[in-house]
């Protein structure tokens, strides 16, 4: 089996079609699933990495060839399946030229460091890790480090400009801890107009850390088929009411939720206070502007612009046609929560 410093690369990638591949790292987790396990991915969250995964870890094998999950069946619901995982294998447009942009910015480090980097065509699996895996850029020459290329707008600028934001420093702590490597390098090419290299030290702590919550997971959630627990994101919302649509009406007795309760009381407080806070500073820039419709602070920039909205009248319009009111109405349900 081929390694890569103290990896095993368990796949091929070199000629693998996308859709294959995109299947292949479902069977592990892989290092932009670090960060939304630990709550830091601003673009997924652990639910979607959960119901990801829990279809496909039943493909995954150890070093010998011996399956590491025995689930075999995905008994996920349909609306989840088409929800998450459905889109998720999507080959977009974005991802397609993101891909394509990462050989320009090898290209381009290459030119301003004078390191030499390599393609490794390869999933990375480490046997001190058999739940996490790794798809790294590039590997560079001469070093036990890699290469992660980024594409991002202007609008990340600040984002990059000083540091490496935190969920991609999770990504490639990851990646540390299932290749070996000592360091890497991180290049984003902002806006299309400017490069910026990074260079990140393996972080012993972090990857402790990082590979114990991935590892409590991987067997709690995927493993041991547990919804992970919640997040407050959208998906998980959205998951729950999938799964529990269907009311008993029965009563149940929570013995553990009276602090859970308390907090709840303490958030809704600070909510309405910040929100208030919030709509008195609106009120005092929409004082300064007056009749203005554009204000700056800064190179932040203000609007205060008339917007035209049109709705249907549906109290008038059941008034008046009832019959056209009815055709058209439609009728939904779903569960609410009240506190």
């Amino acid at each position: 089996m081929r390694k890569y410093l103290d990896a095993n690369i368990i796949e091929n990638t070199k000629d693998m079609p996308k859709n294959e591949w995109l299947i292949k790292r479902k069977c592990g987790i892989g290092g932009s699933d670090a960060s939304s396990i630990l709550g830091f991915n601003p673009y997924k969250s652990s639910m979607a990495v959960y119901i990801d995964k829990i279809c496909y870890a039943h493909l995954l094998k150890d070093l010998k060839g011996e399956k590491v999950s025995q689930n075999s069946d995905c008994h996920i619901e349909k609306d989840l399946i088409d929800k998450f995982i459905s889109q998720d294998n999507e080959i977009s447009y974005k991802m397609e030229l993101g891909n394509k942009l990462k050989s320009f910015v090898a290209s381009e480090f290459m030119l301003k460091t004078g390191k030499k980097v390599r393609n490794i065509n390869g999933i990375l699996r480490n046997d001190k890790y058999p739940f996490a895996i790794a798809n790294i850029d590039r590997a560079v020459v001469g070093e036990k480090a890699f290469l992660e290329c980024k594409v991002t707008n202007s609008f990340n600028k600040k984002e990059w400009e000083k540091t490496i934001p935190i969920h991609y420093q999770i990504q490639m702590n990851h990646y540390m801890a299932v290749s070996g490597a000592t360091h890497c390098y991180v290049a984003v090419l902002i806006g299309n107009e400017e490069l910026v290299i990074h260079k990140l030290e393996r972080d012993k702590e972090m990857i402790d850390e990082i590979m114990k919550l991935e590892e409590m997971f991987w067997n709690n959630c995927i493993l041991g088929d547990k919804l992970p627990m919640p997040d407050g994101s959208n998906d998980y919302s959205k998951t729950l009411d999938i799964l529990y649509k269907d009311s008993k009406e029965e009563e149940l007795i929570l013995f553990e939720a009276e602090s859970i309760l308390e907090r709840y009381d303490e958030v809704v407080k600070l909510y309405k206070d910040f929100e208030k806070e919030k709509k008195a500073i609106e009120q005092y820039l929409k004082l300064q502007m007056q009749n203005y419709e554009i204000a700056y602070v800064g190179d932040r920039k203000i609007t205060w612009k008339k917007q035209v909205r049109n709705t249907i009248d549906t109290t008038r319009l059941k008034k008046e046609h009832p019959e056209i009111a009815n055709k058209f109405t439609k009728t939904t349900i779903s569960r609410v929560l009240k506190i």
